[in-house]
């Protein structure tokens, strides 16, 4: 473990506080580690931090000891370095919680549970799934950052939070709070109506609404699915009432039985009651056709790209989660995703897998936030932070 240690050092070869408050007494500097011991002296000029200021008859810091300084600092960086790699290695020492923004049988949750199951093995430690639906993401985040600890992650579609800053005031935490480690999947979403309805496609429905004004209900699932349908609604003049839902099982189900009429949320909760031909799908938002609906057009084929969105599924760290980790936890992540028995059981539940890096998850997420600022600009909406 390396150490930085500063010790008061007086010594007649130091140059004592001038009055005007320019030069310091010297510290000494120990760097140690098991193989390196390093002691030097250095004057330190207040103003300038001992690099460029020169005052009469003041000693500065010489080439030589410039060069002890900086190796050092080498030694200390390389020991921080160190650790954290060989924290990341002996992670988790505990079990792992994931904090899922969407309750049971919603697609991210079947996602998750699928990636815990192939993790318990992987990391010989349990993983466990914990759905904290309610308030648009924000009971599971407020869970998640609460905890503060590199053994609870975030499991969730960037979906769910990426709409916070043009809905909810006073936001209880900053976007930057989430750290993303690793895509999984795309989530297919999907525009669906009840079986009975007799629309069959996006125009069809909206010239049914613009004949009923204020008699037909829909439902969203995740803030920025909310955002974008308000916004589609107001770009195309439909008024139509907004049903709230905690879960969105409960939104396919009232679908289903015809307490609202227009729902749009991932194929995963739309599947059971798709498959009891209750309910009937009439666009995906996906940017391209989902393999597992090829005949099923996107919004932006049906004229309405305003409704475009991606479900990016994914896991997130605390802000000060070291690289390193989250780098060994997305190679895990990558690992996982990989098992062909996976690929099979998100492509059954209507999801893709489409892993992706930190780095990759988080330009996806950006350019989601981009999206959804131009429609709220076009839309007349400032953020609400």
């Amino acid at each position: 473990m390396l150490q930085l240690q500063w010790r008061s050092h007086r010594s007649a070869l130091i140059s004592p506080r001038r009055a005007d408050g320019i030069w310091t007494p010297i510290r000494t500097v120990w760097a140690s580690s098991n193989l390196t011991r390093i002691r030097f002296h250095h004057s330190v000029c207040n103003k300038c931090r001992g690099t460029s200021h020169s005052a009469a008859g003041a000693p500065t810091m010489s080439g030589f000891w410039r060069t002890i300084a900086v190796a050092a600092s080498a030694v200390l960086v390389a020991g921080i370095l160190g650790d954290t790699r060989g924290y990341a290695q002996s992670w988790p020492q505990r079990p792992v919680r994931f904090i899922v923004t969407l309750g049971a049988g919603s697609g991210t949750d079947i996602g998750m549970r699928l990636l815990a199951d192939r993790l318990t093995k992987r990391w010989n430690q349990p993983v466990v799934v914990e759905n904290r639906p309610g308030g648009d993401g924000i009971v599971a985040i407020t869970t998640f950052l609460s905890a503060n600890d590199d053994h609870v992650l975030l499991g969730a579609p960037s979906s769910s939070f990426t709409a916070h800053p043009y809905m909810i005031p006073n936001l209880p935490y900053k976007q930057s709070d989430l750290a993303p480690i690793a895509r999984g999947w795309n989530l297919i979403l999907a525009v669906a109506v009840p079986a009975s309805l007799p629309v069959n496609s996006l125009k069809e429905l909206a010239d049914m609404v613009r004949a009923q004004p204020g008699k037909l209900n829909w439902a969203g699932t995740t803030g920025a699915i909310d955002f974008l349908f308000a916004g589609f609604l107001k770009k195309n003049n439909l008024n139509m009432a907004r049903v709230p839902y905690r879960n969105p099982q409960d939104a396919a189900n009232d679908l289903a039985a015809g307490t609202i009429q227009v729902c749009d949320a991932s194929l995963p909760t739309l599947r059971p009651q798709l498959q009891a031909g209750k309910i009937k799908l009439i666009a995906v938002t996906n940017s391209i056709r989902a393999p597992s609906l090829s005949n099923i057009p996107t919004v932006r084929e049906a004229g309405y790209p305003e409704l475009t969105l991606d479900g990016l599924a994914g896991l997130f760290g605390p802000k000060n989660m070291p690289t390193a980790l989250r780098e060994q936890i997305a190679a895990d992540v990558k690992s996982a995703t990989s098992d062909p028995i996976v690929a099979e059981r998100l492509t059954l539940t209507g999801q893709m897998l489409n892993f992706g890096s930190a780095a990759e998850f988080t330009a996806s997420i950006d350019e989601q936030r981009a999206m959804l600022a131009a429609a709220a600009k076009s839309q007349g909406i400032a953020p609400l932070q």
